[in-house]
């Protein structure tokens, strides 16, 4: 039986995978580097030190990971408020939870303070029980860690946890955690490989996360 749920943030709950194209693509633009997706692919889902590990490596960049990711938090800082949104049936679903009395947390790769700005722009934060992010991990995604701190503090059973996740790396991570995994792919994330997964989502609208909830579907 489920009787919790762990959310990831970044192109789960929000579109930040899509501002964070904009922010590498200007960042990229400005050494005169190329934008892939193969490279989008190998950032996503990981802490920010390790994702700009993986950028400086691909492009044998000379800058420190420290400079880079002041410069990325500044062109993001920039794009935040006027792009930022919730994803489709995020506010459906919350409430859905809240009505059932099921606790929620999120799980999230993104540093403490950059979350903390997210979910304040929208009023989210008083809706989880807590928040573990990047900040308080010493293994990234795809490690269990994230995971498995989550199940203990919701004081559930790995397998009585619903994790919900956009990208490959995330994943693993919940499967590796022995979660009950469940992919909800963006475009950014629809060719990673969800092997493990409970089953992929079609969105967070997706009635089979309600069925496996028990929940009410809208």
């Amino acid at each position: 039986m489920l009787r919790a749920v762990a959310f990831d943030l970044d192109g789960l709950m929000f579109n930040t995978e899509q501002i964070y194209t904009h922010v590498l693509k200007e960042l990229l633009r400005r050494r005169e580097k190329e934008f892939t997706h193969d490279l989008v692919n190998q950032m996503m889902g990981r802490p920010a030190p390790a994702a700009f590990g993986v950028l400086t490596s691909y492009h044998n960049l000379d800058e420190s990971l420290e400079e880079l990711m002041a410069e990325s938090d500044a062109i993001f800082i920039g794009l935040l408020d006027a792009q930022l949104a919730p994803l489709p049936g995020l506010v459906e679903l919350l409430a859905a939870l809240e009505q059932a009395n099921i606790p929620k947390a999120i799980a999230t790769s993104s540093r403490r303070s950059f979350t903390e700005r997210i979910l304040g722009k929208f009023g989210f934060e008083p809706r989880f029980k807590f928040l573990i992010t990047g900040d308080d991990v010493t293994h990234g995604k795809p490690d269990p860690e994230i995971y498995l701190k989550a199940a203990e503090r919701l004081a559930v059973l790995p397998p009585e946890m619903l994790v919900l996740e956009d990208s490959q790396n995330g994943c693993r991570a919940a499967v590796a955690a022995g979660a009950f995994a469940v992919a909800v792919p963006g475009e950014h994330s629809r060719s990673h490989d969800f092997t493990g997964a409970a089953f992929i989502a079609d969105g967070l609208s997706d009635r089979r996360i309600y069925d496996s909830l028990g929940l009410l579907a809208p």
